[in-house]
């Protein structure tokens, strides 16, 4: 892309798209708003343990999606880096709001301030700076890939 024409670099997306999604953004607040006053303070569901579970698995292929981006130094690294930091984050709230008891919820805490959103901080940083972070790691890796195989190949 010629960083001359910025054009170059942004999606040819329809001016709907922007209305659409900024109306579903400002639609969000009454709707908040009235979840925030209707809905239970406690509220039991049968299938608690389906809905952690499927996170985890979504949450555990976004980190392999992201792992392979990585190595393979694909362009899908920054997307992946972002749903998987965007999981983590959301890991993290849902955790915390949802333990009981101050046992569950500082372990949740603890989680959260030392793996979750240290992780997604790294996340972040690599859709932030997503150029350097292929030459620091992805670069180097393949480096060390073709010197182990050219080793195993003599």
């Amino acid at each position: 892309m010629d960083e001359a024409d910025p054009d170059q670099s942004r999606l040819p997306l329809p001016h709907w798209v922007a209305i659409l999604l900024g109306a579903v953004g400002v639609g969000l607040v009454p709707w908040t708003l009235w979840l925030t006053f209707s809905l239970p303070s406690r509220h039991t569901s049968e299938h608690y343990d389906l809905a952690w579970v499927g996170f985890d698995v979504a949450l555990a292929a976004a980190f392999a999606a992201t792992t392979l981006a990585v190595i393979r130094g694909s362009d899908w690294l920054e997307v992946s880096a972002a749903v998987t930091g965007t999981l983590l984050v959301c890991d993290a709230w849902f955790d915390v709001v949802t333990a009981s008891g101050p046992g569950e919820r500082l372990e949740a805490v603890l989680e959260a301030c030392f793996a979750e959103l240290p992780l997604a901080a790294v996340c972040a940083w690599i859709v932030w700076d997503a150029e350097r972070f292929r030459e620091a790691t992805v670069l180097r890796y393949a480096d060390s890939y073709r010197r182990v195989r050219d080793r195993t190949a003599s």
